[in-house]
């Protein structure tokens, strides 16, 4: 009987392999996933199958691919690493099996509504790095066995090779390479401080106009800058990093943020005539405690400092850049920024809701701004405003002031 059950895992393998190795020499980047869920469900003997890959601005999983599942991808479904029970297997990077499937376990409601028992997942890797998460599931009680585990993390190897493959789409890969392009890798290390950032697309493709920039000017005092070009896909895209481009280079010669935001008002109604952006721009001062800041239409951005909750910067809201009519004078304002203060700059698609007024968001974030270290600002702001299934781009930065040494 031993001998039986090897002889069958090495056909289920050399299936796998074989299914696996067809679907990499194919050209249609859009069948790779399919059929390889197409066998896992049949391997496997479950009734769904998906694939959910790691966007790394975001920190979210996205329904990438499924079978059983469809209706997942067809929502764009995210969940936040850490969330449910695939955020839990990116979070962990362990497999996760869950017998009895219960809205305490599970986020996505597509697998609640569909009725699924039993879970079994597993992380997905490339070149060491996490890339996303691969998951199976029965409609009545399963206990999945250590083969099944083996066999699915066998499938997720496979499955990330098809991946690599998958990114040969010539198109879609250079408009991704751009939007990433224009945002930073990492955030500089600036003494004093700590900073943390998402970027979540809102459009199918990934690709939109919302951006943030951070930028040590050689004056000693920090750039900080948040904006959003109107429109989604790769248009905006390049109108965003013409304007981004921009604004670093009037920063390196404008002491005050409302002068530079001037300039590039100039900038963008002559060469991107009909594109309406607004655009927040802020220096923190080489000493870390004040800063000046102006607003081009943009919503003013949330402080909070010990012992008082989060409340919107005064700042004069001049108009958005590119409305093609000379406005008045744009102003500039200053705050200060005491020891273990935190600043987040947002865009609109964090706080606006349809069918809800903006100040409803505004408000619930402000609730939620504290004086802590900022990568932990950023993840409660990013899961308290319910931004996994966004409508519109969203971007945040937070910055921290560390607190002074006693």
């Amino acid at each position: 009987m031993a001998d039986q059950g090897l002889i069958q895992d090495d056909e289920r393998l050399r299936r796998i392999e074989a299914v696996t190795d067809a679907t990499l020499s194919r050209l249609d980047a859009a069948d790779l996933f399919d059929e390889l869920l197409d066998r896992v469900r049949d391997l496997l003997d479950v009734d769904t199958a998906a694939i959910l890959l790691l966007d790394t601005h975001a920190q979210q999983l996205v329904a990438t691919a499924a079978k059983g599942l469809e209706e997942e991808v067809r929502q764009g479904f995210r969940v936040a690493v850490g969330r449910g029970f695939a955020g839990r297997i990116a979070l962990t990077r362990q497999p996760v099996i869950v017998e009895d499937v219960t809205s305490g376990v599970v986020v996505n409601p597509v697998l609640l509504a569909m009725g699924l028992r039993s879970l079994l997942g597993v992380p997905m890797f490339a070149r060491g790095e996490l890339i996303g998460v691969l998951h199976v599931g029965t409609l009545g009680q399963r206990r999945f066995t250590a083969d099944d585990v083996r066999l699915l993390e066998l499938v997720a190897d496979r499955a990330s090779l098809a991946n690599l493959a998958r990114s040969n789409n010539l198109d879609q890969n250079a408009a991704l390479a751009l939007q990433r392009s224009l945002l930073p890798t990492q955030l500089p290390h600036v003494p004093g401080l700590d900073m943390a950032a998402r970027y979540v697309p809102g459009h199918v493709a990934g690709i939109g106009g919302d951006w943030y920039d951070v930028f040590v000017l050689p004056s000693g005092w920090l750039g900080l800058v948040i904006g959003d070009v109107s429109g989604h896909g790769l248009q905006s895209a390049v109108i965003m990093g013409r304007v981004r481009s921009a604004l670093r280079a009037y920063a390196l010669v404008c002491d005050d943020p409302a002068e530079a935001l001037t300039l590039l008002d100039r900038k963008v109604s002559h060469f991107e005539a009909g594109n309406l952006t607004t655009a927040l721009y802020a220096m923190i001062s080489p000493d870390r405690t004040r800063i000046r800041l102006s607003s081009a239409g943009h919503l003013r951005p949330v402080l909070a400092v010990p012992g008082r909750r989060g409340a919107p910067v005064e700042v004069h809201a001049d108009p958005p850049l590119g409305t093609g009519r000379r406005p008045p004078p744009r102003q500039s304002a200053e705050a200060d920024l005491p020891p273990g203060a935190v600043l987040v700059c947002f865009t609109d698609g964090l706080v606006e809701r349809r069918h809800e007024v903006i100040d409803v968001g505004l408000e619930q974030l402000a609730g939620v701004v504290r004086t802590a270290p900022a990568e932990e600002v950023c993840a409660t702001v990013m899961r308290t405003l319910g931004a996994e299934q966004p409508t519109d781009d969203i971007a945040v930065l937070v910055v921290h002031r560390l607190p002074t040494p006693t």
